[in-house]
């Protein structure tokens, strides 16, 4: 017998990780094996990938990488039922878990596609991000995360609040997504030191301590490296989560003009950031990956999704690690349908971001936080009859008012 093929070897590590990951809904291993070889003579060469969902082979995305040679081995996790907060998965043996730490969840509701590429099970999968929901899971397992420029790729959201993207081992395996799924896409170039604005906090959210210093050393190891060149000043945007949640749903009268007019003084203010600066750093969450009972008081979407009601690409770099084992996610911002360039920036971070030592990939078995393979039960938290964003409660800044909101949205982009 030969060396077994890439698809065979994806759905082996499926087969070995998948019933204490949880990170798959669907697996189909008669259809990828035979799927395989036609697409050896293709570009991508029978590329082993994932789909996010159920819905996810349907996807636009998904249908260009399959034209290009990729192979789908599965669907992953996106949360159930029975939550507000949309930052967790179920898969077909339970609810995933973070590679990293068992008793921690992967973030959503992109959730079995960052746990299957943390894991190395895939080196790419396909995810959406209506609010934080490719970035978010990306920064709390330790891989990149791309969301695209709003209206870059098609997206059944009728809002426009959800863009496509990818979770990935790196940016150079994102950038197998981009060149495949977006037309007449080309490769860009960045000079560097990449003159950049850092905000710790947009100027509203309330950051985990450790969070901050994760990333503020990140950030400060990049303009060591010669990688960015940070400029005066930062960015402080008003919060846009009575924006997100009047677009989300549909809001008109008073409530609309009052949405419309923050998010017009938000794009403003990102204008001119822009018109300085092409580079934007902030964390890419607030806080760390939460218990599988739920993210509590704060709101893990906090410093993601100004960006998708503004609509800017943004991703998410790994950043390091909190003293509990916690990755971190550092988010890149650049102006809108500069995606191609974003990646060449994220790449440059990425090399200049090395793994930390011991850090260089999860355990095989995700561990729980005493140290030994954990499956966890399922747990349901929160009231369903609430609709809250995707990933639990409001800022420091907003928690006064995010309950007449949460009557008001949904819950975010799956």
């Amino acid at each position: 017998m030969g060396e077994p093929t890439a698809v065979a070897r994806a759905l082996e590590r499926v087969r070995r990780t998948d019933p204490t990951l949880c990170a798959f809904l669907d697996v189909w291993p008669d259809r990828a094996l035979a799927r395989e070889p036609a697409a050896a003579g293709l570009p991508l060469a029978g590329l082993p990938f994932a789909v996010k969902g159920p819905a996810g082979l349907r996807s636009y995305a998904a249908g260009r990488l399959v034209a290009a040679g990729g192979v789908p081995v599965g669907a992953t996790s996106v949360p159930g039922p029975g939550t507000y907060w949309q930052t967790w998965g179920r898969g077909a043996h339970g609810r995933t878990v973070n590679p990293w730490r068992a008793d921690r969840t992967p973030g959503g509701s992109s959730a079995g596609s960052a746990a299957a590429v943390a894991a190395g099970v895939v080196t790419l999968a396909t995810g959406s991000d209506g609010a934080g929901s490719v970035r978010l899971p990306a920064a709390w397992c330790g891989v990149f995360g791309l969301k695209t420029t709003n209206g870059l790729l098609p997206s059944p959201d009728r809002s426009g609040l959800a863009s496509a993207g990818v979770l990935a081992r790196s940016a150079d395996h994102a950038e197998l997504y981009l060149r495949h799924v977006l037309d007449g896409y080309a490769p860009r170039r960045v000079t560097l030191p990449v003159p950049a604005v850092y905000s710790p906090d947009l100027g509203f959210a309330d950051v985990d301590p450790e969070v901050a210093r994760v990333v503020a050393g990140a950030v400060g190891r990049l303009v060591a490296a010669g990688v960015v060149r940070l400029l005066p000043g930062g960015c402080t945007l008003a919060d846009p989560a009575p924006a997100w949640f009047a677009v989300r749903g549909g809001a008109d009268g008073e409530e609309g003009r009052r949405a419309r007019g923050l998010r017009a003084d938000n794009d403003r203010a990102l204008t001119a950031l822009f018109a300085r600066a092409p580079l934007l750093l902030t964390p890419a969450t607030p806080n760390r990956p939460h218990g599988h009972e739920g993210p509590g008081e704060v709101y893990s979407t906090a410093l993601t999704w100004a960006f998708n009601v503004s609509g800017h690409p943004a991703a998410s770099v790994p950043a390091g690690f909190t003293s509990d084992g916690c990755p971190v996610g550092l988010q890149l911002v650049a102006d809108r349908r500069r995606d191609a360039w974003l990646l060449a920036a994220a790449r440059a971070a990425e090399e200049a971001l090395p793994p930390l030592p011991g850090r260089r990939s999860p355990p095989a078995e995700p561990r729980s936080a005493e140290g030994s393979p954990r499956r966890r039960s399922p747990r349901v938290c929160g009231s369903p009859r609430a609709s809250r964003p995707a990933s639990g409660g409001p800022s420091r800044a907003g928690r006064s008012r995010c309950s007449r909101w949460a009557l008001r949205g949904r819950a975010a982009a799956r």
